[in-house]
C-alpha cells in the first residue's frame, strides 16, 4: 500500500532575501539555502578558519587580477540554492558582485573545508553544485588532512573524482595553478 507524503514547500531565494530582511534569522545566525530549504551550519573552529584563510591566501597569490577569491559568500545557483562555499573562485566582474551574487557560469572553483560536514559536502553539495553547472570543487577533508577533487563536468555529473597530493602544484582553473604545501600540515 503506498503512503502519500505530503509535499514540502520549498523556499525561493527570494524568500530567503526576505527572511533575512525582516530578522526572522538572528544576527549570528548562520544559515544557507539548499534545495529550497534552511540549512543550520556548524559553527566555525579555529582549524578549519585558519586553512579557509591561508587556502584563500594562496589561491590570491595564484590568480593575480585573473579572477576573483570569494570567501563564505553567497552563490546564487538557481532559484532554491544559494549556498555559501567557504571558497569561490570566481571570474573577474568591474562591480565586485555588487549587484547580483555570482552564477554557476561565473565559478571557476568552489572550494568547502569540511571538519564535522564531511559527508554532506561530499554527498549533498558536490552532487547540487555539479547537477547546477559548477567547473569544479574541491572538499578539504580536515580530519583526514587530504584534498577531494571534483572536475571535468559532463551532463551534470563530476567525471573527475580524485585525491591528490599536496606535494606537487594543483591546476584551480585554467592557467591558475596554486602550491596547497603545508595547508594541512598543523
Amino acid at each position: 500500500m503506498a503512503i502519500d507524503l505530503p509535499a514540502r514547500h520549498r523556499l525561493t531565494a527570494t524568500d530567503y532575501h526576505r527572511m533575512g530582511e525582516v530578522g526572522i534569522f538572528g544576527p549570528s545566525a548562520r544559515v544557507e539555502l539548499i534545495e529550497g530549504e534552511i540549512i543550520d551550519m556548524a559553527p566555525i573552529g579555529s582549524v578549519h578558519s585558519g586553512v579557509v584563510e591561508q587556502l584563500a591566501s594562496l589561491l590570491r597569490a595564484a590568480c593575480g587580477n585573473r579572477a576573483m577569491i570569494r570567501t563564505q559568500q553567497p552563490v546564487a545557483l538557481d532559484e532554491h540554492s544559494e549556498p555559501q562555499p567557504d571558497i569561490a573562485l570566481v571570474q573577474v566582474r568591474a562591480d565586485f558582485y555588487r549587484h547580483a551574487h555570482p552564477r554557476p557560469a561565473d565559478v571557476l572553483l568552489l572550494v568547502e573545508v569540511a571538519d564535522s560536514s564531511l559527508r554532506y559536502d561530499i554527498d549533498v553539495k558536490v552532487p547540487l553544485y555539479a547537477r547546477r553547472g559548477v567547473a569544479a570543487v574541491w572538499v578539504v577533508d580536515i580530519e583526514a588532512r587530504r584534498l577531494c577533487r571534483y572536475g571535468d563536468l559532463v551532463a551534470g555529473a563530476y567525471r573527475l573524482a580524485d585525491t591528490p597530493t599536496f606535494d606537487a602544484p594543483l591546476v584551480a582553473a585554467p592557467g591558475i595553478v596554486v602550491n596547497l604545501a603545508g595547508v594541512l600540515a598543523f
